[in-house]
């Protein structure tokens, strides 16, 4: 193998050799070359040269920050080949695919939902408990998921990315944007098995569901209310009609026990 300066040949030499000359003084890693050095090195002195101009989020590595840009443009190009479903990052596409091979050995000891991860369960928990271990540092609200607290976190800036087209609402979510299109074209994919009924949002169908199986996740309505904390205003809308939609669709399910 030949080589068009010695400098290349000299890295060439290190990387096969495993050889690793250039050591941290804090932490006595070491490493093949000088720039991975220095890289790490920002964990210690807590540099994070590349901002996400969306939400101000500051990052050790280009590469972390080019991930991070994944949230705001909502691309995910990696999908699981067994059911399709799509991810921003590789890692969470991992993490997914085992949920295709591994048993659920973790169950919830309040309403019995199982998670092949015990993080999962103990994450899930807080939904029982009302922990809210992330507080937003202007405004103080606390949130139960890390992802709730980072949507909310854009609600600071005034930034709404995500315009409808049709009416020029703006959303902070391009997943509120997308329900949101639904009003104008009158498209509800989310169909109950058992009897027919469509609606607009999957978590509307998720609620509806309860019908027919009996589950009652929550003891009460305010129990309930608190999981939706740190939602957008229009998400706790659709929460309200939602809960009103099923109490009328329970009387009129009993209309037809004396037919």
């Amino acid at each position: 193998m030949s080589f068009p300066d010695i400098k290349r040949l000299k890295r060439h030499v290190i990387f096969y050799s495993g050889e690793k000359p250039f050591k941290c003084q804090q932490c006595e890693r070491s490493f093949r070359f000088n720039k991975y050095l220095k890289t790490h090195m920002r964990i210690h002195t807590g540099e994070r040269p590349f901002t996400c101009h969306h939400c101000g989020k500051s990052f050790c590595h280009k590469v972390s920050l080019k991930t991070h840009m994944l949230l705001h443009s909502g691309e995910k190009p990696f999908t699981c080949k067994l059911c399709g479903k799509s991810f921003s990052q590789q890692g969470n596409l991992t993490y997914h695919m085992i949920s295709h091979t591994r048993e659920k050995r973790f169950m919830c000891s309040h309403c019995r939902k199982s998670f092949i991860h015990k993080v999962s369960l103990k994450t899930h928990m807080r939904i029982h408990t009302g922990e809210k271990p992330y507080t937003c540092t202007q405004c103080g609200m606390n949130f139960t998921y890390k992802e709730s607290l980072g949507i909310h976190m854009i609600g600071h800036t005034g930034e709404s990315p995500y315009t409808c087209k049709l009416c020029g609402k703006s959303f902070t979510q391009k997943g509120n944007l997308m329900a949101h299109v639904r009003i104008h074209t009158g498209e509800k994919p989310f169909a109950c098995p058992h009897c027919g009924k469509s609606f607009t949002l999957k978590g509307n169908l998720e609620v509806h569901m309860r019908l027919h199986t009996g589950e009652k996740p929550y003891k009460d309505l305010k129990q309930h209310l608190q999981t939706h904390s740190g939602k957008t205003h229009e998400g706790t809308l659709i929460v309200i009609r939602v809960i009103k939609e099923f109490h009328h669709l329970q009387i009129h399910l009993k209309s037809h026990a004396y037919v």
